[in-house]
């Protein structure tokens, strides 16, 4: 039988050549009763499976610390849900508009957050054929004032539209405006209210950067009692931010995964955190990722470090106002094959340059099977949705054993999706 997974090498000797791999191949049947609806009770009894190259130990988050290495370093996603579905109410039906990301005059995200009397998003809307009128009023009565909350659209693409915003209070930020009267987009598999849990639980306890309009679920399991774990075994933890967005949840519709467009995300790192990192790889200090969003960041800042020595080479410069990672530029610079001290060297120098203390950027990155992974040494995650772009993610740190994972998990009552249970993965790769 061929083997349907593509080599390292067929990456190095095909560079632009796109891999073909079947969606079908990483199908499986989810049952109902197997999907988290709902939260753990608490955070850190949620099951654990551990994977070394095998099934080696069931356990709980709240003893995730006796199987990490001392001195290890977890790498979490300090992205914050923002409220980013909002409701108009019209006589005799209801428009949604669900903000997705702000536009590029508002970016980073941050700046949108914090914008004042007005900002723009693009943004999906639920009904948008009943919107008929030329802009949207809610009323909010707001500490004995009313606020008039306006929104006027325009199409853009792909059945996504530019919602243009505005509010007759110059003291209320945005943010502050959604805490008001947006509401948090849950998963669309869970087809209920968000309630009052939800927005406790529907976010991790160290959650900061407002942006995401999805959970990094990986993050959701972690609650104090874990982190004053870390301290017998010198665990210490790096912070950095994905903004999650609405295309996390997007099946792969073509048929090959070539023929995927992957969503682009925004990520923040600071110098110091890529300066601690470079350090630990150079120490051989393992570093374990909270999540594939902290994974994808993580591997990101390294094709970065290689795009810019790549620029470097050829007599150009990389933009610092236009610095992103485009889909498939991990696998066309595979080439080079840059060790990762240097591709983080490489990008320490462009950011000193550039002035940046922070590192503000858009990523595409798609990771299959066949991947080398750079910056990690294992990933904690949650159960993934069949035929998803996370679920290619544990085949490349797997290969094709993720179906024995996957079943061993729903033969043994684990629960999957975003309040489901989760998977310590090591990633038995030499490459760093």
């Amino acid at each position: 039988m061929e083997n349907p997974y593509f080599t390292v090498n067929m990456y190095l000797c095909a560079m632009l050549e796109r891999p073909n791999i079947a969606i079908d191949q990483f199908d499986y049947e989810l049952p109902d009763h197997r999907i988290a609806y709902t939260p753990a009770e608490k955070r850190s009894s949620s099951k654990l499976l551990i994977w070394d190259k095998e099934i080696i130990a069931e356990s709980t988050y709240a003893h995730l610390v006796d199987f990490l290495p001392a001195s290890a370093s977890l790498v979490f996603n300090n992205s914050k849900v923002i409220a980013a579905r909002i409701f108009f109410e019209k006589e005799n039906s209801t428009i949604e508009i669900f903000c997705l990301e702000p536009t590029n005059q508002y970016r980073p995200v941050l700046l949108a957050m914090q914008a004042s009397q007005e900002v723009s998003w693009v943004c999906l809307i639920g009904g948008a054929k009943k919107w008929k009128e030329e802009f949207l009023v809610k009323k909010i009565n707001y500490e004995n004032k009313i606020i008039d909350f306006v929104a006027t659209k325009k199409p853009i693409e792909d059945g996504k539209y530019e919602v243009h915003f505005s509010w007759n209070e110059p003291h209320i930020h945005f943010s502050e405006m959604l805490q008001i009267i947006g509401n948090i987009p849950l998963p669309p598999y869970i087809q209920r209210k968000a309630s009052e849990l939800d927005k406790d639980r529907y976010q991790t306890t160290y959650a900061i950067a407002e942006g995401s309009v999805a959970a990094p679920t990986a993050g959701l399991h972690f609650d104090e009692n874990v982190f004053n774990s870390f301290s017998k075994k010198n665990i210490k933890s790096e912070f950095l931010t994905l903004h999650v967005g609405a295309g996390t949840f997007m099946p792969v519709k073509s048929k090959t995964i070539d023929a995927h467009v992957m969503h682009g995300e925004f990520i923040e790192i600071s110098f110091t955190t890529i300066e601690s990192l470079k350090r630990k790889l150079e120490n051989k200090e393992p570093i374990i990722s909270v999540g594939t969003t902290s994974l994808r960041t993580l591997e990101s800042l390294y094709w970065l470090g290689v795009k810019i020595h790549s620029k470097n080479k050829l007599g150009a410069k990389m933009e610092a106002h236009n610095i992103a990672l485009e889909q498939w530029e991990a696998y066309d610079l595979a080439y080079l094959s840059l060790p990762v001290y240097e591709a983080l060297d490489c990008l320490l120098q462009w950011m000193n340059e550039n002035k940046i203390e922070n590192l503000v950027a858009k990523t595409q990155l798609i990771i299959l099977p066949g991947y080398r992974f750079k910056m990690v040494n294992g990933l904690i995650t949650n159960f993934h949705q069949p035929k998803s772009t996370l679920l290619l993610i544990i085949a490349a740190i797997v290969g094709d054993a993720w179906k024995q994972v996957y079943q061993f998990a729903i033969n043994n009552e684990y629960r999957f999706l975003s309040y489901g249970d989760g998977c310590l993965f090591w990633i038995n790769q030499n490459d760093k």
